[in-house]
């Protein structure tokens, strides 16, 4: 099958500058290259007089898990998704807790491959309901999984995306058409942290929330890794919340997650889970009706809550459902408030199961 690999996939969103080197414009990167060298995301590359990727149809594994994972808690509860990535990133977070993969440089990381169709019919014969491009961001890659998630389709198999946001505006278009569903990765509410921390900037990604919300109909949710000491403070919780109120309405769902120590940030403690529920406290202040704690066990801020009459429609316990109060349409068994997100017939829940696969 490797030999049906293109080491070279050509890709569109670059331009030539007048001195013999290329720019690649997929993300505020801006990386401009000479011959044979790699953008900070380390599987762009100039080659030739243009840029190419060359992680096309290779990936650093393949797993199934819940999709309350991702996490997505509003998007076909309890299903199953088929997720994978490759290496690399276009950020440089200092926290990042999939560091193996996003900081790799090596080719050899991408030790499993498989084409989009192959990816696909893996997804339909393991009953996944979506397929996700994970572990590192798929803005990176995104000409594989966007033919890929253009083979899910054919099969009935969702697209998803777990990414930080951080895309230039016409590849945001591009990309972002062919998914179904994404989290989206607020790393912080300061400048200074993206450009300290993730050698990035703030505003794109505000642009890419913007953007899903005003422009697209796909379901995204929002997570903020939460480090102490670093982006937990009062202040910068009750900007960030109320500019997600103001700006994508109460309805998007908002996880909060802890924060353990890794990669170049092995200083700082985990988070507590106080820390969690005073951010959760903040949210509920500006109104947001689904704010969630990941990385802790807590039951209550892992239930979702029908806004209207406050009953628990679906009740979580590590990624497990225990109790599911919902229609098909999403609307609440309670009251008939209809909740906001993309349901489907609920069964049985997929639980808290990993199971790593191989495509053949």
């Amino acid at each position: 099958m490797t030999d049906t690999l293109i080491e070279h996939f050509p890709t569109k969103f670059w331009h030539q500058m007048d001195d013999g080197r290329v720019c690649c414009d997929v993300c505020p990167q801006h990386c401009t290259l000479r011959e044979g060298k790699r953008g900070s995301c380390f599987v762009r590359m100039h080659h030739k007089g243009e840029i190419v990727l060359t992680s096309y149809g290779r990936s650093s594994g393949f797993c199934i898990d819940p999709i309350e994972k991702k996490p997505l808690n509003h998007f076909y509860p309890g299903s199953s998704v088929l997720s994978f990535g490759t290496a690399g990133c276009n950020l440089s977070c200092q926290f990042c807790q999939n560091w193996d993969m996003s900081k790799s440089r090596q080719l050899d990381t991408l030790c499993a491959t498989a084409l989009p169709e192959q990816l696909a019919n893996t997804a339909k014969q393991q009953h996944c309901k979506s397929l996700a491009f994970t572990y590192n961001d798929p803005v990176i890659f995104m000409e594989y999984a966007i033919d890929t998630a253009i083979a899910a389709k054919e099969q009935g198999i969702k697209s998803v995306a777990v990414s930080a946001g951080y895309i230039c505006d016409e590849p945001r278009v591009e990309f972002f058409k062919h998914m179904d569903a994404a989290n989206i990765d607020l790393k912080a509410f300061t400048e200074s942290f993206y450009h300290k921390v993730c050698h990035g900037h703030l505003q794109p990604v505000l642009d890419t929330l913007i953007y899903l919300k005003n422009e697209t109909n796909v379901w995204f949710e929002i997570t903020t890794l939460l480090i102490p000491d670093e982006n937990d403070s009062d202040a910068e919780l009750n900007n960030m919340c109320q500019w997600v109120a103001e700006n994508l309405g109460l309805n998007v769902p908002l996880h909060f997650s802890a924060f353990h120590p890794d990669f170049k940030m092995l200083d700082k403690g985990n988070t507590p889970i106080t820390t969690l529920l005073k951010a959760r406290s903040i949210a509920k202040n500006y109104g947001l009706n689904f704010v969630y704690c990941g990385n802790v066990f807590d039951v209550d801020s892992d239930t979702t809550y029908c806004p209207n009459c406050q009953h628990p429609v679906i009740k979580r316990n590590w990624y497990e459902i225990s109790q599911y109060h919902l229609t098909s349409s999403g609307n609440c068994q309670h009251c008939g408030k209809k909740i906001n997100g993309m349901f489907g017939e609920y069964k049985n829940g997929f639980g808290r199961q990993r199971i790593p696969v191989s495509i053949t």
